[in-house]
């Protein structure tokens, strides 16, 4: 029998945790959660990920010095986890040069934008402020900028002229949900 190794990832998210479930209930995931990060203690994403039965990590910045004194902590459980990428889902912080050292090449992002477009926060706002006609979606590797790490993938979603950052983000989701699944599938494989 050909046991495949299947590579470790912790998922980080700061909020409900849409695109967590997505990676959860995809079909045909060959790698395994074994960890997700958040750095708000009410997140409604840790309820998900104790559904799963995924091992939560959870701290509040303010409790530590300074961003190296958390991120040291965290490194320490991520090792000890035996985590090999890291995994970006509505996760919103800014990582700092301990994890970023450390996973190199192994951390992903996904932005509701087509990157370089709309950095940062609220880029459905900012595409809908801007007119445009087309959004997206952008999975890409984080580096020490905002949003400016290699694009991996994209996927165009039209913006259309009766829509509202609502509208427009439930429709940025399903792609999202989508796309992020199928990626990883294919980064950790590799």
């Amino acid at each position: 029998m050909n046991m495949e190794k299947r590579a470790n990832v912790a998922v980080f998210a700061s909020g409900t945790g849409s695109n967590f479930d997505a990676i959860m209930n995809s079909p045909d995931r060959n790698f395994d959660v074994v960890r997700l990060v958040s750095d708000k203690p009410k997140a409604h994403v840790i309820g998900k990920a104790a559904s799963f039965g995924i091992q939560t990590i959870v701290f509040d910045p303010s409790d530590y010095e300074d961003k190296s004194a958390y991120e040291q902590e965290l490194l320490e459980q991520l090792k000890r986890a035996r985590v090999e990428w890291i995994v970006l889902a509505g996760y919103m912080r800014v990582l700092g040069e301990t994890i970023l050292d450390e996973y190199k090449g192994k951390i992903i992002n996904i932005h509701p934008s087509l990157l370089p477009s709309f950095r940062g926060i609220d880029a459905v706002g900012q595409a809908l402020d801007a007119g445009v006609k087309v959004s997206g979606v952008t999975i890409h590797y984080v580096d020490e900028g905002i949003d400016t790490g290699e694009i991996i993938a994209q996927e165009a979603v039209t913006v259309f002229p009766h829509d509202t950052k609502e509208s427009l983000q439930r429709r940025i989701q399903q792609v999202e949900h989508n796309i992020y699944p199928r990626v990883l599938n294919k980064l950790t494989k590799e």
